[in-house]
């Protein structure tokens, strides 16, 4: 049985469809940390690039327009968001190639230069043994650079309404730190062992602070964090009462961070770069 069979599964299901039909809200949350990413991965014309957990397919298309002539690669478990993506690449005229497949277990070939992801890798049950399976796709030599948030505390866009929420959430299990999830290499020396017993070297890791734009007022704010990270989990079961409460009390934390541009707490990541 695939050891990611759960994530397959909650991607495909109510998820992955939420996260499909929010592509543009996605994208508008994440532009600063898309921005810090390519720059970080430097992708070139002509360049060979696997792009994994590409969702809705928007890192694709940048990439795609960043390596021209060369090719990209989207890669997701995802079905729903893979629709998305393939109607993105229609729209915007862009010859890219989208596979639906765990790259996890994915019987690769070394024909990348580049191998990249945005918030793509952190979902495996055997975090070892898939980035050595990713590293089999790329070329002798050939880079990897992805980012993956660090610790919740030091996310306020996502730590800030969870606190504020904590008194009306039920029991909260201790979870592995390094078990699947956004977290999982929150820990920088956790993550550099991964990548070097799955083969990697020259395993680069900087810290990068950026703001997370959550919505356009407090309001738009205050769903996408009930809806995002920490509070979608703790939240799922909880009757409507206490998930009004909850939100009126996320919307005045959102509302501090309110600027002319919109509600924009701190977030920080990590850029993780290696070789093959």
């Amino acid at each position: 049985m695939n050891p990611n069979l759960k994530q397959i599964e909650h991607w495909n299901g109510p998820a992955g469809k939420l996260w499909a039909s929010h592509c543009g809200r996605n994208e508008y949350r994440l532009e600063h940390v898309q921005r810090a990413l390519m720059e970080f991965a430097a992708p070139e014309p002509g360049m060979d690039v696997l792009d994994i957990g590409c969702g809705c397919g928007l890192t694709t298309l940048a990439l795609a327009e960043a390596v021209s002539p060369g090719s990209v690669t989207g890669l997701d478990v995802s079905a729903p968001m893979l629709e998305a993506a393939r109607a993105a690449a229609l729209e915007a005229g862009l010859e890219v190639q989208f596979v639906e497949t765990d790259a996890s277990i994915h019987p690769f070939r070394p024909e990348f230069d580049l191998v990249f992801s945005r918030f793509g890798v952190m979902f495996f049950a055997d975090p070892v043994a898939a980035f050595a399976n990713i590293r089999s796709a790329l070329k002798p030599g050939g880079r990897l650079a992805f980012a993956c948030w660090r610790a919740q505390a030091d996310n306020p866009w996502t730590d800030a309404p969870y606190q504020a929420a904590l008194d009306l959430l039920p029991p909260q299990e201790k979870q592995d730190p390094h078990a699947p999830g956004q977290f999982s290499f929150a820990d920088g020396g956790h993550m550099k062992n991964v990548l070097t017993r799955a083969g990697f070297a020259q395993i680069r890791i900087e810290s990068c602070d950026v703001p997370v734009n959550m919505g356009r007022n407090a309001d738009e704010a205050a769903e996408e964090a009930m809806n995002r990270g920490a509070l979608d989990r703790a939240t799922a079961d909880l009757d409507e009462p206490t998930r009004a409460k909850i939100l009126a009390r996320v919307r005045e934390v959102m509302a501090r961070y309110a600027t002319p541009e919109g509600v924009s707490p701190p977030g920080s990541i990590w850029l993780v770069s290696a070789r093959n």
